[in-house]
């Protein structure tokens, strides 16, 4: 027989040995399941044969992998009767009981008063405008947290939609991926994913950029920098770049130069520490001293921004402007700003998901009005 063949037969033979064990009650919702190398002991197989098992039972939707802790049996099961092997994809989620409104999530990196804090609001008082349950979970812009809350999200059988704000990453999200094809009710915020047919509602990134940098343009700055993290795989930094440098397309190449300082890494996910952001400060400074002819920066975020000000200060105070910034009536705008519609982008994205529970078309990508706001010190 060939190795192909008489592998799949072993990972089906104990991925179906999972299966009866959790239709006869032997293996209840969050029961623990057993790890790859005591499947493997038990039916004399490679880790590897084991391992293929269980990622059968998880893309079926029947149990969920915690790295570090094991594999679990979900604790919301799908509907069992008449589930045929070998397991092909996942399986069709049980009837809901749950009574009155229904319930969404939002998975979001974090908020803050610069950014997020508004979207927030908006979600949540959608939600309530249509009686909607609404969950919030956190990711801390970790990409396995994320992964980790859309599985148990939609595992839960808890919440009938998702609006994720997905994390900067070199990866997408292999959670997210799996929810779009089996045809979870999911709408993205403030990004999207290149290639990916899923809803998304964010700010015409590149619009914005370019608008940004003619404003700096038309005030007499003829060298401006770009400064952000690498921009490879977040279509928000990718989009700004491209309209930062489409605000020079119609401007005199030898009079008007785009710089960019794109190797920033404090703000990316799980690296904002005191450490990184001294090295980014000394990345900032060495990049002022190799191009003193830059007047003006324009920062993809706030925390670049403020950051940018501390490693700039006392060199002639270049001009910073920056994509969101919280503002206050006691200190004011900071920078020059790009204001995205936080509230328009919330309330579409909850009206969009609605849309899709409904059966619906809805349209891949929707942007939402921007404004670029003065710096006003007081």
């Amino acid at each position: 027989m060939p190795r192909e063949v008489r592998m799949a037969l072993l990972y089906e033979r104990i991925s179906t040995h999972v299966l009866d064990e959790i239709k006869a009650g032997m293996l209840k919702p969050g029961d623990r399941v057993p790890s790859e190398m005591e499947l493997a002991a038990q039916f004399e197989v490679s880790r590897i044969t084991s391992k293929r098992a269980l990622e059968v039972l998880r893309e079926a939707g029947l149990i969920e992998r915690i790295r570090g802790k094991g594999s679990f049996v979900v604790q919301q099961l799908p509907e069992l009767d008449g589930v045929t092997v070998p397991l092909k994809g996942r399986i069709a989620p049980r009837p809901r009981s749950r009574q009155g409104p229904g319930a969404i999530a939002l998975v979001v990196p974090d908020v803050s008063e610069a950014y997020g804090l508004e979207l927030l609001r908006a979600i949540e008082e959608r939600c309530a405008e249509h009686g909607l349950h609404l969950l919030v979970r956190r990711t801390r812009g970790r990409q396995t947290d994320e992964e980790q809350a859309v599985e148990s999200l939609v595992a839960s059988g808890e919440v009938d939609g998702l609006i994720v704000f997905p994390v900067h990453g070199d990866f997408y999200n292999a959670s997210l991926l799996r929810q779009v094809l089996d045809g979870f009710p999911l709408v993205l915020i403030d990004r999207h994913l290149s290639g990916i047919p899923v809803s998304a509602v964010h700010t015409d990134n590149v619009a914005a950029a370019r608008a940004l940098t003619e404003r700096l343009l038309d005030r007499g700055h003829r060298h401006i920098a770009f400064v952000s993290p690498p921009p490879q795989n977040t279509s928000s930094i990718e989009e700004r770049l491209e309209g930062f440098r489409a605000a020079f397309a119609e401007r005199e190449p030898g009079n008007y130069q785009a710089h960019q300082l794109t190797t920033l890494r404090s703000t990316l996910p799980g690296l904002f520490s005191p450490v990184n952001v001294r090295a980014d400060i000394d990345r900032m400074r060495e990049f002022r001293d190799r191009m003193p002819e830059v007047t003006a920066y324009v920062a993809c975020e706030y925390n670049l921004a403020r950051m940018l000000e501390r490693a700039l200060g006392g060199a002639g105070e270049p001009v910073i402007s920056c994509f969101d910034s919280p503002g206050d009536p006691i200190s004011g705008s900071p920078f020059l700003h790009v204001r995205q519609g936080q509230r328009e982008m919330g309330r579409q994205a909850v009206d969009l998901l609605l849309a899709r529970l409904r059966g619906e078309s809805v349209p891949k990508l929707s942007t939402v009005p921007f404004e670029i706001v003065d710096a006003e010190r007081n």
